[in-house]
């Protein structure tokens, strides 16, 4: 594939399955029209298993520049979820294919490859996950803290209804729909 061709939905889903077969889980693309529905765009959704993940970026800037706007995350229990949120063709009207890919990874060992080298700009939402979700980003070039105080506790996850004490006052995070609320009761 060309690096100056506009890929569709399906030719980065086949790229990706092609080259990595059986390690995709689960793979999705939804189509919606707009413009009177003579205009589509299209988003890809796929699941992929953790050892992957960093291979398939790498896959993905051999044949496209794939745009990161950011990583989210999901407690799920005993898994957290990352999805990284791509734009294939970013800038060509008409052409952007979303791409979201979704790795879930054990509390059991809490750690995922940095795609830095490959996305320079993969630095702050890998330092929010480190910070956010105590997920450990190996091979980050710096891993400071962006988001949260140098005194915070180290290996902190925001979950339901978390309780942490730091410099004399108590926090206690909520989920809200898909809002945290950041509850400071004084001691």
């Amino acid at each position: 594939m060309s690096k100056n061709k506009s890929l569709t939905a399906d030719e980065i889903v086949k790229s990706i399955k092609d080259r990595f077969k059986n390690k995709i889980k689960e793979t999705q693309i939804k189509t919606r029209g707009f413009a009177s529905k003579k205009n589509e765009t299209s988003t890809i959704w796929m699941k992929v298993e953790k050892d992957i993940f960093k291979p398939l970026v790498k896959h993905l800037v051999d044949f496209t520049t794939p745009h990161l706007a950011v990583a989210s995350g999901n407690d799920l229990g005993k898994t957290v979820e990352l999805i990284y949120h791509f734009t294939i063709n970013f800038g060509e009207r008409l052409k952007q294919v979303i791409l979201n890919i979704s790795i879930e990874i054990p509390k059991t060992k809490l750690e995922i490859e940095s795609i830095c080298d490959l996305i320079p700009g993969a630095l702050i939402t890998e330092r929010e996950k480190m910070e956010m979700l105590g997920v450990k980003i190996i091979g980050i070039p710096d891993n400071r803290r962006v988001f949260v105080p140098e005194d915070f506790p180290e290996g902190f996850r925001v979950k339901m209804d978390q309780r942490i004490t730091v410099g004399g006052a108590t926090a206690i995070f909520k989920w809200l729909l898909d809002m945290t609320e950041l509850v400071v009761v004084r001691s």
